[in-house]
Parts: structure tokens; C-alpha cells; sequence
């Protein structure tokens, strides 16, 4: 954005006293053009600044003539700006002083509407300046060479008139001591030139520096480059002629001008060694890293010497870096604080990439030495480097210098469960350093509009978003650290934070600090949620008071998502529902983990909660989480005899199945759950008579699990997902499958226990149809088995029970040992967009092919006992009954506004921790 973009947005009448001396139509015609030339930095009437004046005034007619052509302008303003340059082409110099006088105007006025300039503009001002400082050094450089020239004996009469160049002193001296003053006057520019660019060099480390908690970052060194080589070609001129002058100056003279040249030249050698790869600012030991280090004037001064130097790389502490910045300091034998391997590689030149650099690929950090702490200072307050150290040898002279470039300070783990501390540090000490410090002192209390500033880039860059945090999202930020529950803005705005109050005091009524609460939310945002904070659907950061008083008014099944307060990294759902009374009451759903999100999206979640309507303030929910719901398939059900599958295959609960895999096999585990869990009816799993013809039937969007977050426990439910490969069952009849008798009692038992009305409510009618189902013979399917002792009832689906009781551990037959294999945690969340079917379709790494994979997905099965199968039946007549499940009728009076099953055990209870 340029300083002309904001100009243009503004009333002309505010700006109509800057265009007194120069027409406001014209100015217009230069637009941002102008912004772009030297105007400001043409100071004074020598020599220089007349030749760049009149050449500017000829760019600028060019200028406008040309917007003139363009914009269709009449001949008036052609002749406007003939007689613009007639009046300027008598002093150009007048010209030059208008433009700096209107450009000083146009950024007071737009600090006045706008309180700041545009970043860009400071930039393209600084490297104005940097450019028509070396453009003046040049000049003085090639006047020096003339005069000294003109002095020499001999010197032709036509040369002694550039005497005139030089203004002479007020006492009258000669034109030696006007060569003497010329020198000293540019090598005070090349030093405020070089000033110039060791500035910038410190800026580019800042920035690198601030990139580590997110910043936006131009890693390019390519510029700085250019500029201290171009510094490094005056200097030789530079020397060069004092040396060719040496008849012509006073020895003390020119000793000092070498002195300062000299300086000019160490200084731009030892800051143009920059670490351009930074190590991983949390290092953890025993494990490699990479750093690399660049000489921005290598290839003016290594060229191709036979043997390169070697860089090394050492450990140092506080203490030691703190001696290395002062001018006496330590050279490059410092003791080093800890041992790394691989730690030497060759400084060289690459041509191709026009750059010299040494790169480090396997470093590795094996031990660290501890030191001192101060106070209260933790392990992961604790603050080292990587110092990388050369020596080189410069100039026809020889002349050895040494190298050294310090790393940004870095913390040093030793295992996982510090990391979370160490990024703390970090994060700190990146966004509150100073500009050349002493290493690595960092201010203890910082203004809390600050600390916005440094969490706002934290969570975009963390998370990889372009959605920021809101001023409401700071506001409770502000409540939580300081333990304020103002509800003003102003009432923070001038308040400072402490590093204590930022992750060393533990929250009220918590057992976390504000920054470990807080990377949490980042963790969670970052693997799971980044898709629902980007489409703005996760309020996040607000109080649970706040929530309250936001649905209280609100229509039942309004719903919003927030952080957890009371858990790290937990994301929960507030809704309104009614209570016995008919009040509206606000309840929040036990918080979801990155690991519940990675079993089960959100969207998913949310679509399979019922009494969630409209994410607040009034957006139905499919319509806000369309697009993040996943697509499931039902499953292909055949009605096959009971005592033919339990010879068929393991009896898995949980099938995750392709749709071009589905076969009689997946039909086979259906129909097995239907009559292992004839207890469990839901409405995600129907009935085999319900699905004859429709072997991929959608899944109910209102399907609710035993802890009330969105999904059926595996040991309930069967689903069929896209995209994963079905397990290759073995040809041979498996031998390890248990057969044992269920000693169940006969249906007509059953019925006379259950009564047909209550059999109706517990199995929930079906909302599609499906045609009627035939049964398929069992020779078609399998051959037939007999087992004598395995007795089954007549139909197990009439037996029937609430689907959100818990499963004794009686009813299901174990688990072979064999197939007992934990599944590793996943990495990524079911939202994270992926290449699925290049990746779901693969097999399981580390599993053969046909073998079951996850204790979670398939939980242990035992065999029921008779006593357990009592208790259940007793309990569905609401009889008392001991033992895990407890006494509590089959059905109650649902607090959603309508009869169901009993909510008891779903985790929607009002939790005021959470």
C-alpha cells in the first residue's frame, strides 16, 4: 500500500493548502509516483544535488505528460505543464523543495485520519535513502579522483578548474588541504552509509527473530547482500586514493583516514555473518537438527582458496554470550555448555546461487551442561545459543579476522513434557526483545496490547489461518490472566502482563497456567478445527457467563462452540433446553479432545446430536456445517440362521468397510452383531428384514451414543465408512471362535416379560423405507453345521433393551489374543482435508492383510452368563436389580421435548466445570 493510496481516500478540501506552489489537477497526474523519488533526501546545493534535481525535473514532465496522454487530458494542461517547466528549468532545485514540502503534508495529514504510514512506504523510503547516499559517495569518490589527479605534477591547465568543486575554507587554504577535507567528508559518508546497513542487517535479524512466533518474514539476503558489496567497492576506491594522495596529505591525515577506513571494513566483515538457517529454538538432546550461516561479502573476499575455512558450531550459555557481545569478549575458544556432533562444516562459495554459506544437515546435540539458575528459574527458563565461529585471513595483506555470529537464544529439553514450558520462553523472549541487547535480557512486564499482538500472530501462524482473534476474543483472554471479570475493554487496555501471570502462577481453580491452557487451544485449533475457526463457526474464546446470558434468551436447540475452561485443549458445545419447569436452561457438553475429534469429526458430531438446532445466533445447522460433514454408508444385512455365523468369522462390532468391498462377508459380521447384541437395538443399525435390496443405506443423522458427544461406543454400533479396505478373511473355517450356550430362555418367555408396547418404543420406527426382505437359504450362503451343544432362541431380535445401557462385560465372547492389537493414535483429525483414497485405501502399516486392527474397534467378548441376562430383563420390566447397570427404567420422560429412551448415562449432564 502505497502513502498516495491513503491520500486519495481522503477530502480534497483537507489537503488544499499543500498545493499553494505546485497545481493540486497536476498532482494528482503523478499519483504515487512521486512517493517513489528522492525528494527528501537532496539536501543542500552542491554539485549532486543540482544534477539529480535537474534530472528529476525532466522525469517528472516526462511524468506528466505521459498521464496527461493517458487520461485523455485537453491542451490546457499540456500548456500547464510547458510553462511548470519553464518556471522550475531556472532553479530545479526549487522544484525538489515543493515536493518534499507537499510530501511532508500528505503524511501529517494522513497520520492525523489514519494514525500510521503505511509499511511499505517506510520501506521504499529507507531504501531511497540507502541509494542516494552510495549515489553521493560515488560522486564524491570520482570528484576526489579528479582533484588529487589536477594536483599531480605535470597535470594538464584544462584539469585545475575542477578546483572550483571543492568550496574552499574561509581562511583561504590551498587545494592540498581542500584533498585532505574532500577524503574526510566522504569517508564520513561511507561510515553513515555503512550505518545504513548495519541497521538494516539488524532489522532483517529482528524480523527473523519475530518470524519465530509467526510474524510475516522476507528471508531474502540477496538485498543486503548487494548493498554491503556495493559499500565494499567504495571502500577500496576509497583506499586507493588515499594511498595515490599519500604526497599530498599530512602522514597524520592519512593515518587516520586508513584508521577509519579500516574500521568501516571490519565492521561490515564481522555483521555480514548472519546465521540464515536457525537450529529449532526448542532442542530437544539426542536429536538432529539443521542450521546454516551465510558471509554476504564471500565471494568478494574468499574467492577460491585452496583449503576453505571451517565453520564450527558450539553450545554456549547466557553467561557466554553476554562475553561475546562485549568488545573484549572471549574468542572462539569459549567453552561450550554442551557436546554436539558433526559440528564442522566448509564455508564456501556457491556460484550458481551467487552466495556464500556453510550449511550444517546432522547436528546433533548428545548432553548439556547445566548451569546456575537464578531464583525461581526453571529448567525451561534456562537460555542458550549455537555459536558458529570462523577464521579468515583478508585482502592481499592477509589479515586474519574472526568470524562469529550468535543463533537466536534457544531452551534445551531432554523430554517431551517440557516442550510445552520451553515454547513459553520462546514465545516470550521473541516478541519483547530489543534491538542490540545484551543477550538475552527480556523485559519482565509487558503492556497487555502488546501481548495481543504477539498471541493474535501466534494463533494465525499455529494454526495456519487467516482469521485472526477478535477484540471479544481478547476481552476474555483479559478475564482469564488476570483474574478480572470486567467486562470493559478500556478496563485492560493499559494494563500490563507479567511473565509470571503469562505461565508461572496457576489459574484460579485450575492446576494449568494461562500459556499451557492456551497452547492447548492452539494444539486442539491446529489439528482438528481449523477448517470450523476459518469458516468462523467456534465463538472459542468466551465465558461460560458469557454464554449463558447469550442463549438464555434464545429458542430451544440454539447451540455455540467455545473452548474449554476447565480442560487443556478440550472444545465443548453449549445449547439451551427446557427444563421440567419449562425454563430455559443452558447445558454444555462434556468437552471433545483432539482424540475424540480424530474417532469423529465435529460436524459429524454435531449432526448426530438431535437437540441441536441452530448455531447461534440463528443458522440451521446443516447449513452451517454442511461441508463438514462426512458421508457414511449402512449396511448390507442378510437374514441368515444364528447357528451358522458364529462359524463363519470373528465377531467384530465395529466393520470399517469400502463400498466396493462389501461382500456376503460384511453381511455375515452384520447379521452377526444383530444376534451377538440383539440387546442393544438402535436405530443406526436396523433390523436384517429392513435392508433387502439397499446394501448401502445412509446413516441416521440423529443417532446418539452412550456418552452423548455425537458417536455410538464401538461396542454398539457397526458402521461402514468410505475408503477403507476390507480385512481379507481366511478360506478355512476359523477354529479360535468359543461356542458356548447362552442359556437363554424360549421367545414366548421373552414376550411375556416385554410387552408389545414397550417393544414398540425401544426399537424406534425406521424414517425410510425399505422393501421387504427374503431370506436367503443356508445353502446358498455357507454349508451346514451342526453343533449339538449351541442352543439359540428361536428369534434373539424380540429380545430388547435401552440401547444407552452400559454392555456387561458377560454378554460378548473374548477376543483371540493373535488379533489384540492396538491401533496407533492418529495424527491428523477426520477434518483435516486429505488424499483419502490414496491413503484409506492402503493396508495398515506393520499388519497383515486379514487381521483386525484396534483393541478399541473390537473390545473384548465374553460369554454371557445366565444371572446377567436375568438382571437385564428384570431391570427392562423395572424390577429392581443390582450389579453395574443399576436400577432405572426402561423409559423416561426425555428432557428434548419428547419420549425416548433414557438420556441417564449420556454425558449432556450440566457440569459446572466445564
Amino acid at each position: 500500500m502505497s502513502l498516495w493510496s491513503l491520500v486519495s481516500k481522503m477530502p480534497p478540501e483537507k489537503l488544499q493548502r499543500l498545493y499553494v506552489d505546485f497545481p493540486q489537477h497536476l498532482r494528482h497526474l503523478l499519483s504515487d509516483w512521486l512517493e517513489n523519488q528522492p525528494w527528501e533526501f537532496l539536501v543542500g546545493s552542491d554539485t549532486f544535488c543540482c544534477n539529480m534535481a535537474s534530472a528529476l525535473l525532466s522525469a517528472t514532465v516526462q511524468r506528466l505528460q505521459a498521464s496527461a496522454g493517458k487520461q485523455g487530458e485537453g491542451s490546457t494542461i499540456l500548456q500547464h505543464i510547458s510553462t511548470l517547466e519553464s518556471i522550475y528549468q531556472r532553479d530545479p532545485l526549487k522544484l525538489v523543495a515543493t515536493f518534499r514540502q507537499i510530501l511532508q503534508g500528505e503524511k501529517k495529514a494522513v497520520m492525523e485520519q489514519f494514525h500510521h504510514l503505511p509499511m511499505p512506504f517506510h520501506w521504499k523510503q529507507e531504501e531511497l535513502k540507502f541509494n542516494t547516499a552510495l549515489q553521493r559517495l560515488q560522486h564524491r569518490v570520482g570528484e576526489t579522483r579528479l582533484l588529487r589527479e589536477a594536483l599531480q605534477p605535470g597535470a594538464e591547465a584544462g584539469q585545475v578548474p575542477l578546483r572550483s568543486l571543492i568550496d574552499a575554507p574561509a581562511n583561504g587554504t590551498g587545494p592540498r588541504e581542500a584533498l585532505a577535507t574532500l577524503l574526510q567528508e566522504t569517508v564520513g559518508e561511507l561510515e553513515a552509509a555503512q550505518a545504513l546497513v548495519l541497521k538494516r542487517i539488524q532489522i532483517w535479524k529482528r524480523q527473523q527473530q519475530l518470524a519465530g512466533n509467526g510474524a510475516p518474514f522476507e528471508e531474502s539476503l540477496a538485498p543486503l547482500q548487494e548493498r554491503c558489496e556495493s559499500l565494499v567497492d567504495i571502500y577500496s576506491q576509497l583506499q586507493q586514493e588515499v594511498g595515490a594522495a599519500g604526497g599530498e596529505l599530512e602522514p597524520k591525515a592519512r593515518a587516520v583516514l586508513s584508521s577509519r577506513l579500516d574500521e568501516v571494513l571490519r565492521s561490515l566483515v564481522t555483521s555480514s555473518f548472519l546465521v540464515e538457517k536457525q537450529p529449532p529454538q526448542v532442542l530437544k538432546t539426542q536429536t538432529k537438527f539443521q542450521a546454516g550461516v551465510r558471509f554476504l561479502l564471500g565471494l568478494r573476499f574468499l574467492g577460491a582458496p585452496a583449503k576453505p575455512p571451517l565453520v564450527r558450531a558450539d553450545m554456549v550459555t547466557e553467561k557466554q554470550a553476554r562475553e561475546l557481545s562485549m568488545p573484549q569478549g572471549p574468542g572462539a575458544g569459549a567453552e561450550s555448555t554442551g557436546e554436539i556432533i558433526n559440528n564442522t562444516v566448509a564455508l564456501e562459495n556457491s556460484i550458481p546461487g551467487n552466495c556464500c554459506s556453510a550449511l550444517f544437515k546432522n547436528l546433533l546435540l548428545k548432553k548439556i551442561k547445566r548451569c546456575e539458575r537464578k531464583g525461581t528459574e526453571s529448567v525451561t527458563e534456562e537460555k542458550c545459543a549455537v555459536l558458529f565461529s570462523t577464521s579468515l585471513a583478508l585482502g592481499p595483506n592477509k589479515l586474519p579476522v574472526q568470524l562469529q555470529a550468535l543463533s537466536l537464544p534457544l531452551v534445551v529439553i531432554v523430554h517431551g513434557n517440557q516442550d510445552n514450558n520451553a515454547k513459553a520462553t520462546i514465545l516470550w523472549d521473541n516478541a519483547f526483545s530489543e534491538m542490540d541487547r545484551v543477550p538475552f535480557v527480556v523485559a519482565e512486564r509487558v503492556p497487555w496490547e502488546k501481548m495481543c499482538e504477539t498471541l493474535n500472530l501466534k494463533f494465525m501462524a499455529e494454526v495456519g489461518t487467516n482469521r485472526g482473534l477478535l477484540p471479544e476474543h481478547f476481552l476474555f483472554l483479559a478475564q482469564k490472566i488476570f483474574n478480572d471479570n470486567s467486562l470493559s475493554m478500556e478496563a485492560f487496555q493499559h494494563r500490563s502482563v507479567s511473565w509470571s501471570q503469562f505461565n508461572k502462577e496457576i489459574l484460579l481453580g485450575r492446576g494449568f497456567t494461562f500459556w499451557q491452557w492456551f497452547d492447548g487451544v492452539l494444539d486442539l485449533t491446529k489439528r482438528c478445527l481449523r477448517s470450523y475457526w476459518s469458516d468462523r463457526l467456534i465463538i472459542g474464546f468466551i465465558s461460560k457467563q458469557y454464554v449463558t446470558s447469550l442463549l438464555l434468551n434464545e429458542p430451544d436447540g440454539t447451540f455455540l462452540l467455545r473452548f474449554s475452561d476447565s480442560e487443556i485443549g478440550g472444545i465443548t458445545i453449549a445449547h439451551v433446553i427446557r427444563g421440567q419447569d419449562g425454563s430455559p436452561q443452558i447445558e454444555n457438553i462434556q468437552p471433545f479432545s483432539a482424540k475424540d475429534l480424530s474417532i469423529r469429526s465435529l460436524g459429524d458430531r454435531i449432526r448426530d446430536l438431535a437437540q441441536l438446532k441452530n448455531l447461534y445466533p440463528k443458522k440451521p445447522k446443516d447449513e452451517a456445517f454442511r461441508s463438514h460433514y462426512k458421508r457414511e454408508l449402512g449396511l448390507a444385512v442378510l437374514n441368515l440362521s444364528s447357528a451358522h455365523l458364529f462359524h463363519t468369522a470373528p465377531p467384530p462390532t465395529h466393520c470399517m468397510l469400502s463400498p466396493t468391498h462389501v461382500s456376503v462377508f460384511g453381511a455375515l459380521f452384520v447379521q452377526l452383531a444383530h444376534q451377538l447384541c440383539p440387546l442393544f437395538p438402535h436405530p443406526f443399525l436396523p433390523s436384517p428384514g429392513a435392508l433387502h435390496g439397499s446394501p448401502f443405506l445412509p446413516t441416521t443423522a440423529e443417532q446418539m451414543g452412550k456418552d452423548g458427544r455425537g458417536y455410538v461406543p464401538a461396542t454398539i454400533k457397526m458402521t461402514v465408512e468410505r475408503d477403507q479396505p476390507l480385512p481379507t478373511l481366511e478360506p478355512q473355517m476359523p477354529t479360535m471362535v468359543p461356542t458356548y450356550d447362552l442359556g437363554m430362555a424360549t421367545e414366548s418367555s421373552m414376550n411375556m416379560q416385554l410387552s408389545p408396547d414397550m417393544v414398540s418404543q425401544v426399537y424406534p420406527p425406521h424414517s425410510h423405507s425399505m422393501p421387504s426382505f427374503q431370506a436367503l437359504s443356508r445353502e446358498d450362503v455357507l454349508p451346514t453345521f451342526q453343533e449339538s451343544h449351541l442352543q439359540m432362541p428361536p428369534n434373539l431380535s424380540q429380545i430388547n433393551l435401552p440401547f444407552d445401557q452400559p454392555h456387561p462385560q458377560g454378554l460378548l465372547p473374548c477376543q483371540s489374543q493373535e488379533h489384540a492389537v492396538s491401533t496407533p493414535e492418529p495424527l491428523l483429525c477426520s477434518d483435516v482435508p486429505m488424499t483419502e483414497d490414496s491413503c484409506l485405501s492402503q493396508p495398515v502399516g506393520g499388519f497383515p492383510q486379514g487381521t483386525w486392527v484396534g483393541e478399541d474397534m473390537f473390545p473384548p467378548l465374553l460369554p454371557p452368563t445366565e444371572q446377567d441376562l436375568t438382571k437385564l430383563l428384570l431391570e427392562g420390566q423395572g424390577e429392581s436389580g443390582g450389579g453395574s447397570l443399576g436400577t432405572q427404567p426402561l423409559l423416561q420422560p426425555s428432557h428434548y421435548g419428547q419420549s425416548g429412551i433414557s438420556m441417564s448415562h449420556l454425558d449432556l449432564r450440566a457440569n459446572p466445570s466445564w
